[in-house]
Order: structure tokens, then sequence, then C-alpha cells
């Protein structure tokens, strides 16, 4: 029989609406029954597309007898972290500080009044590997509830105070001497074979690799660009990027970038999309240039929903085991292809007989150019027809997440125009619409999930703001129309009347949650970017282009603020600041505010021009004459042709109708 979690909303909160554990929502019912119990609370945390989610609660979740004791001893609540990512920030911090490590499923032991006191990861139905059994874990815990309350009180005090402690203050600003500290700091970590930073695992670093792009146009290094352009092509290359259908897997389980971790995140491949999408307008390259039509095109193809939105990710594992969609042997490649094509497909994929993943399958490489691009590109197609055609595709997780839309809708918005792709543009609009409505409360507040085009009742965290402002701001520069600037702004000024840290806590910046958001033990405030852009570094680049289209002081100095508060971190540890290091490299290079004004083909190739621009963070807007956006006020046709201003605090330079005149255009427009 289904227990509560039926009724919810989160793909991940439904796969275990069948559960025999009675569980609870996140909320203030479940810790109130908890009180009126006295007994623990049981926080499990995970989220749909998580393998070792899927593996505990088949081993665990799923066993009679295991919930039968969870039940009698427990209040046992699931949480979606995509969903709740202030519940995660936090209990995430207190897993980290009692354990040394944090990881999903998170599993977190409260006291009613929501004080954590236990914490660990996956623990297995037996005991192995030196972990305890989960009943073991269960019932020591329920020894301490009961017979050593004093230790309960005592361990939660002092997490809890632990995870007051506000991060960072009032700290200096990021200057030129410091941004070169930064990519110093990234080139000492730097892997020189293989690219990337650090050893295995290894995780797409988007937000360093734009950082680094901007640092090479101000600096002219040819040393920081070559980080850029190794590390790309070494992940387009590998079996973590998706050679028949596009799009990038979470992460490389080796150092270099051979097999993933399958399950694909709308996050990664969003930002990835505009990340390789710069290096080819920087470079030229032709990689970079075919990822990025590869991966928007899987966006659009495999993670677009009904609605307009994008879902979420892919799963890691098809039919109970990890990565069966993704990996062949060399006889399900002449079984597909034939003889001559299997043996020269086995041959370019790096498909060997004793494979690179498990049972002798291979993940597929492409680590050179084929000889044959008409050859390669028959091939291609056949097989990842018949991998859809034969193969059972990951489940999708079809939650729309507003933060990660956000980021989807400012790159394709961007490539759209760029590569001369309307579909890319008419989805960005079509996206960003979803969640001005279905993600927008009667008050102009946002909403952080939907499905099916209904929205949760997740409240919108920081980073929601921060992203989704953003992506309204580039729709606001790709249709000229004013409605995209009224509605970043409301966002951002909802950020400054309900986020903002305020002078009384002894430090700039602002929290991830507004004033008014759920009460949590403590309230987040997590300044490090790290799968995605953090909340202040989001919205410190929404804060920036605002200033740049309006010319508001206000804005400015909110972006100011906001890279100020995580500067200690920027400069100490660069791989985990990498978006504040690249809003940085914006403000230092002013931002560019460029007005396109016009319309028709020759505002069309000054838009793509101005786009071409490298300058860290430009500020792109195409209009007609007239439009009510302040970037646009005393701007005209130049003798009745289209025409760009290029400025910088509303400074600008002559007006140029020739595309060739904005200057920098080595790269040519596709």
């Amino acid at each position: 029989m289904a227990n509560r979690l039926s009724r919810a909303t989160s793909p991940y909160l439904l796969q275990h609406a069948e559960n025999p554990v009675d569980w609870h929502e996140w909320g203030d019912e479940a810790l109130a029954l908890a009180a009126e119990r006295d007994v623990p609370v049981l926080l499990s945390v995970g989220y749909a597309a998580c393998h070792w989610c899927h593996v505990m609660a088949h081993e665990s979740f799923e066993d009679e007898a295991t919930a039968a004791y969870l039940n009698e001893h427990f209040v046992p609540v699931k949480v979606d972290r995509e969903e709740r990512p202030d519940v995660d920030a936090v209990y995430m911090r207190a897993t980290t500080a009692m354990t040394g490590q944090g990881g999903w499923p998170m599993t977190v032991m409260l006291t009613p009044g929501g004080d954590p006191f236990f914490a660990g990861t996956y623990f297995p139905p037996e005991p192995r590997h030196g972990m305890p059994a989960f009943r073991q874990v269960l019932e020591a815990v329920v020894d301490v509830w009961e017979n050593r309350r004093g230790d309960v009180d005592r361990i939660s005090a002092e997490v809890v105070s632990h995870l007051g402690a506000l991060e960072a203050g009032d700290g200096p600003a990021l200057d030129a001497d410091a941004l070169d500290q930064a990519v110093r700091g990234l080139a000492a970590q730097y892997d020189a074979v293989r690219g990337g930073f650090g050893g295995a695992p290894k995780f797409p670093p988007s937000m360093c690799l734009e950082q680094l792009l901007r640092a090479a146009d101000r600096t002219g290094s040819a040393d920081t660009l070559a980080m850029v352009e190794h590390t790309c092509d070494a992940m387009a290359r590998g079996g973590m990027y998706d050679q028949l259908g596009g799009g990038f897997a979470r992460y490389s389980v080796d150092a270099g970038w051979v097999v993933p971790h399958f399950e694909k995140m709308l996050y990664d491949n969003a930002l990835l999309v505009r990340v390789y999408l710069h290096l080819w307008r920087q470079t030229g390259s032709e990689l970079a240039l075919r990822v990025v039509r590869e991966t928007a095109d899987f966006l659009l193809t495999d993670l677009a929903t009904a609605e307009g939105g994008f879902a979420s990710a892919l799963d890691a594992d098809t039919d109970g085991a990890e990565g069966t969609y993704y990996v062949w042997t060399p006889r399900q490649l002449v079984e597909v292809l034939g003889e001559d094509d299997g043996a020269w497909a086995t041959r370019l994929l790096s498909v060997t007989d004793a494979g690179t993943f498990e049972h002798g399958t291979s993940t597929l490489q492409l680590r050179e150019d084929p000889d044959d691009a008409a050859r390669w590109a028959s091939v291609r197609e056949r097989l990842e027809t018949a991998r859809r055609a034969e193969r059972t595709a990951p489940a999708r997780d079809e939650k729309v997440v507003a933060a990660w839309n956000g980021l989807a809708v400012t790159a394709l918005a961007e490539a759209g125009v760029l590569l001369g792709e309307p579909e890319y543009t008419d989805a960005a609009v079509v996206a960003a619409t979803l969640l001005a409505t279905v993600h927008t409360d009667p008050h102009g507040r946002l909403l952080r999930t939907s499905r099916d085009g209904m929205a949760s009742t997740n409240a919108g965290v920081l980073d929601d703001y921060g992203c989704v402002a953003e992506a309204y701001l580039a729709v606001l520069g790709v249709t000229g129309d004013a409605v995209w600037l009224e509605r970043a702004t409301t966002l951002l000024d909802a950020v400054l009347d309900h986020f903002a840290v305020g002078s009384d806590a002894g430090a700039t910046g602002f929290y991830d949650t507004a004033d008014d958001a759920q009460r949590l033990v403590v309230r987040p405030r997590d300044l490090g970017d790290n799968a995605t852009p953090s909340g202040t570094s989001s919205v410190a680049a929404a804060f920036l282009a605002a200033a740049a289209v309006t010319g508001e002081d206000r804005f400015r100095t909110a972006a100011e603020d906001a890279v100020r508060s995580a500067s200690a971190l920027a400069t100490g540890a660069p791989r985990f600041a990498g978006w504040t290091l690249a809003v940085a490299e914006a403000m230092l290079a002013g931002p560019l505010e460029i007005a396109v004004v016009g319309d028709g083909e020759d505002a069309a190739r000054l838009h793509r021009a101005a786009l071409a621009l490298p300058s860290p963070g430009a500020v792109v807007v195409a209009a007609p004459v007239g439009t009510p956006v302040p970037l646009f006020a005393y701007k005209d046709l130049v003798d009745g042709h289209a025409a760009a201003y290029v400025c910088r605090g509303f400074a600008c330079e002559r007006p140029v109708t020739d595309p060739g005149e904005l200057g920098g255009l080595d790269t040519p427009l596709a």
C-alpha cells in the first residue's frame, strides 16, 4: 500500500511511495510528531538520479523488517535534495562536520527540534568493508536516545553551534592581482597530462573554465587559455561525453575522463554549452562548436518537457544496472554496423575485447577526429538509432528546477544568436516564460520546482533568484522585450529585501534562504561554487548584468558586496569559487554594455558580432528604437541604419553600423 509520499510532486519521493517505511515529507508536522512520540527523526536525503540512493532503498527501505523497526522507533523523513537544497545544505554541513565526508544518500538522526546528533551516508544491509549494517546503526541510535539522552543533547548542541557560525565577512574586492593569484592557484592543481584539476574522480570544472577564458582575454596569456582548450578537448573526447547522443555525464570516476558516473544533469550540460560556446568564440575550435551544437540538441531532444521547461536529469541506471544504455562490446558494434564499419568503429571509439567498463563493455571515446567524416556521421546515426530502439532508455527526473532552467535559458539564448539557430533561442524564451508563470507566485516570488506544469510549494532559494534573473536578462537581450527587464528587477528587488545578510550580522552578502522562508536550525549561507554557481555568485552575476542594463548603482553595489563576501574563498580555494571569480573578471572589464538599435538583418548581424566579442561578461541587448530600457535612452539609428553602441558605465563610444568595426571578430560566425 502506498505511503504518504504518493501525494508528493518530487519524482525522487515518488520512487519511495511504495516503501513499507512510513515516510513523511520535511516540515513542522513531522517534527511535531517526533516530539509527541518522543522519538528521533531519521532524515534521508537523496535525488532521483542517485545510484546509491536506489541501492539503499532496495536493500533497506523496501525490507519489511527494517521498515517495521524504523516506523516503531523513528519518524522517517525523506527529502529530495534538488527540491529542498536548503535542508540538504544544512544537514550536509552537519554530516561533513561529524564524519569528515559527505554524499548521497545522506542519513542524519535529528532531535524533534531538528538538531542533528548522528550522521552518515550509505549504510549496507549487512556489515561490509568496515561499514556497520543499517540495522546496527538504527539500534545504536535507539540505545543512545533511550539510555544516554544527555549525550544526544551535548552532541547536537555542539553541532548546531558549529553550523551557526556565519561564513566569511566583508572581504576585499577582487582586483587584477587577486584574479591573477587565483589563476596561479588553479594552475598549481592542473593535470597537464589529462586535463582538468586534481585526480579521480574528476568533475567538469565548468565555472573555473569560464573564469580562465575571461582571464585569458584580459591578460592575453596563452598558458591560461591552453588549460581550457586541453580540458575541454579531453572531456569531449572521453567516455564522459556521449559520443552518440550528445551531452555530458555527471563526472568521470577516473582521472582520464574514460568511465563516467552515467547520470546526466541539466545543470552540467547548460553550463558546458556556455563554456564550449565561449571557447569557440575565442579560438574558433571546430571541436568546441560541434560540442555546443550536440549538447544543445541533447537539451532540446532529451530534457525538454511538454510544458516547455527542462527536466532535471537522466538516471545513471537502466534495467537495474548502471551505464547499460551507453556501453558497447566489439560484437555489438558489428551487429549494428556490419563487419567493415563495425571494425572501423571499434578502433575509432576505443572499444576493446577486455572493455573499459564492466563485463567486457566499453564506453565510447573519440580520441581523434575520424578520417572519414561522412562515414562517422553514418555510423553515429545508426548506432544512436539502434540504441534508442533496442535498449531501455534511462529514467528521466521530470522535475523542473528554476535555477537549472535559468542556466539553460541563458546558454541557449546566447547560442541561438551566435550560431544562427533560432530553435535554441525559441526554446530559451519558452522555458523563461514557464519560469515567469508557473514558477512565480502572485507576489512575484519564485517557486523552486514544478512537475507536469504544476508548481510545488517549495520556495525559491538564492540561486533560483540569481540564475533566473540572469536568464530573464539574457532573454531581454535576444528579444528586446522590456517585460523581461521588469521581471528580472522584480526578482533582484526581492533578493535585496529578503536575502541580504545586513550590517547587524557583521558581514556583507546574502543568505541562501529568504527571511520569511521555513525556519531551519540555522539559516544556510554557502559561498562556494560546487556543481552549480552558489547563490552568492549567481546573484552577483545577475546584479552586474542588471546594473549594465539599467545604470542603477544599487545593483552594482549589490554585485560588489556579493563578490566581496566570497573573496577570501576565491583567492584561497579558487576551484570552489569559479563563478565568483568569473563575475569579478566581468567587473574588472566593466563589463561592456552593448545596445544594438534597430531591426532587420543589419541589426541581426550587429547583434551576432557583439555577442562574438570575448570581453568578459559583456551585456548585449538588441531591440528596436524607442525600447523602454534605460540602456537604449537617447540611442537612435545612424543615417537610418541599425547601430551598435558600445558603452562602459553608460559612457558610450561612437556608434557603429558595420559589424567589422566592433573588433575582436577573429572567430568567423557560423
